[in-house]
């Protein structure tokens, strides 16, 4: 499967492994799904982890981001968007449907209502993180 997965649903699966979204990231290091994603939305990811706020309140550190980059760079793929996309409510979440199909993915994930009411976008589902799982799950048992 290949799938877009949102730049908050990577920080939340990162910063509480053990919480509803931190399967998104395991299955990943398992490569149960391809992660396709962008520029754009690896420097978001790269930014957002690295601020001060997250990085202190839950002990976010560099060998922590740099394992994250790792498991994006082995089991990911660098898409290209080559079509601009404004649809978005707020104009930073077009990144992601930029993304989605540049890469022809499968699906997006998100818990971001701003995607989650576009859903499907263009005939790509929009799933929040505990769908996605469930269908990776039902993937593997086919």
């Amino acid at each position: 499967m290949r799938a877009v997965v949102d730049t908050n649903i990577l920080v939340r699966a990162l910063i509480k492994p053990q919480g509803t979204v931190g399967p998104v990231l395991h299955r990943l290091r398992e490569g149960a799904y391809r992660l396709l994603y962008s520029e754009s939305l690896l420097a978001e990811l790269v930014d957002v982890l690295g601020r001060p706020r997250i990085r202190n309140k839950y002990g976010i550190g560099p060998d922590d981001i740099a394992a994250v980059l790792t498991v994006i760079d082995l089991r990911g793929e660098l898409v290209v968007p080559q079509r601009h996309i404004v649809v978005c409510r707020d104009p930073k979440d077009n990144q992601v449907l930029e993304a989605t199909v540049a890469g022809r993915a499968d699906i997006i994930v998100s818990g971001d209502d701003d995607l989650l009411v576009l859903n499907p976008f263009e005939g790509i589902p929009i799933a929040i993180p505990s769908v996605f799982l469930a269908l990776l799950d039902k993937n593997r048992s086919v």
